[in-house]
């Protein structure tokens, strides 16, 4: 019997973070089953789901809060065991244009507003060619519930592109 854990995880970045949790996770029986981890800011971020026997999981709760001693905070939640893929539509979401406050805001409202889960989120700035000041980047993988049309979906996407002054793709996983 196993329980299924989602970690978060943060410190001032430096080599060797993912060994010093991967370790303990081993070390108490565990496996681990899929992390997103990154540099941000001059910190370490991530989040991992494992899975560990049950009888080893106080073990390894220990020995992941003993790591703030390395200065690395694992915060520990209850996960799902693998479950089956939701119907839905897949889609991506892609966005470039100026930087400016409320442009994430504007594409999530529309996404809540018509029930579509946001699965994966990347979003970065960087500079604009030719000294053109800032751009905002985003690509979001989404599934959009049997109950909404990607057709009104993308429509409404669409106009809230045109008022941020932001160029906007969405294509089904197929590509459309």
């Amino acid at each position: 019997m196993f329980n299924y854990l989602v970690m978060t995880i943060i410190g001032a970045d430096r080599p060797g973070l993912v060994q010093l949790v991967a370790s303990r996770v081993a070390d108490h029986g565990g496996n681990w089953l899929e992390s997103r981890m990154c540099h941000l800011g001059g910190q370490f971020a991530g989040i991992a789901r494992v899975e560990v026997p049950v009888e080893r999981l106080p073990e390894l709760q220990g020995a992941l809060q003993k790591l703030a001693a390395d200065g690395l905070r694992v915060s520990v939640s209850a996960g799902d065991a693998p479950a089956a893929r939701v119907a839905g539509v897949a889609a991506s979401v892609e966005l470039v244009g100026h930087d400016r406050p409320g442009i994430l805001r504007s594409v999530a409202e529309v996404l809540a507003t018509h029930g579509v889960n946001v699965e994966e989120l990347e979003s970065e700035c960087v500079s604009a060619p030719m000294g053109g000041g800032t751009l905002f980047q985003a690509k979001v993988r989404v599934l959009v519930p049997p109950s909404a049309k990607l057709e009104a979906v993308r429509a409404e996407l669409e106009k809230i592109a045109a008022d941020l002054m932001v160029d906007l793709t969405v294509r089904t996983a197929g590509g459309k």
